[in-house]
């Protein structure tokens, strides 16, 4: 076990290197942070290095195969971005698994939502509603941000999350005969009007200010909308999400 006590440490630079989209990318890698997360990315055998504060107890975890460092508070400190953080930060290999693309049946696909909560929370839902996987489109906020990692609370490590073209999906799923549904206020259809679809389905969500995309509503099969019955304009999109879910799941 190795002990590293200066936040100007080499590999303390690498590892912070992680809080940046572009060092993700490059090394197929990124941080999580608190003892549910880490021990989800253990349970999920995508833990590289472990990070330990000399303040806590190691956890009761059999770790034998995986790279331990104990560190100080500040180093901590400098590896994530919450104001009282537990002490313990796991390097971890990104999971996309593209195959689900071709042999899945259950989908939401995201166009260009880009508020890191709003993405985390949407993956916490497709998880809990038992979603085959999460489309990624192009515009999207960074699955890996550490707000997204820590609004989906594990589920990273629970489902796929694949970053794809939302065009070219809906082309494979015209393939395969599976209804593809978008979310539009206007030209939309009461969603509680739309029977579940036994051959599975796919419900596009779209960006919070300007919703999914006229080039990609043209294509769907059809486009829904949730009936709102006070003052307010329209549902955060992840609440949305949610219900539609639920409804054809």
């Amino acid at each position: 076990m190795k002990h590293i006590q200066s936040v100007k440490n080499p590999q303390v630079k690498e590892w912070k290197k992680r809080l940046s989209k572009k060092e993700r990318d490059k090394t197929g890698t990124f941080l999580v942070e608190g003892f549910h997360l880490v021990e989800e990315a253990f349970k999920a055998d995508a833990i590289l290095d472990l990070i330990i504060s000399e303040e806590i107890d190691l956890p009761g975890w059999d770790y034998r195969d995986i790279p331990v460092t104990m560190v100080t508070k500040e180093i901590i400190e400098q590896l994530t971005d919450t104001e009282t953080p537990q002490g313990i930060v796991a390097v971890c290999k990104q999971m996309e698994n593209k195959s689900v693309v071709q042999s899945g049946k259950t989908f939401i696909a995201l166009d260009k939502v880009q508020d890191p909560g709003n993405l985390g929370t949407i993956i916490r839902t497709a998880d809990a509603a038992g979603i085959d996987a999460v489309i990624i489109g192009e515009g999207t906020v960074d699955i890996y941000n550490p707000k997204v990692v820590r609004s989906a609370q594990g589920s990273h490590f629970h489902l796929p999350i694949v970053k794809q073209n939302i065009s070219d999906f809906i082309a494979i799923l015209k393939e395969k005969s599976i209804p593809v549904f978008g979310t539009a206020l206007e030209n939309g259809k009461d969603y509680r009007e739309v029977e579940r679809k036994q051959q599975g389905f796919c419900l596009i969500m779209g960006n919070e200010g300007n919703g999914v995309s006229k080039e990609v509503l043209e294509k769907t099969d059809g486009n829904l909308y949730i009936p709102i019955y006070g003052k307010s304009e329209s549902l955060n999109v992840a609440v949305a999400a949610g219900i539609l879910l639920y409804h054809f799941n």
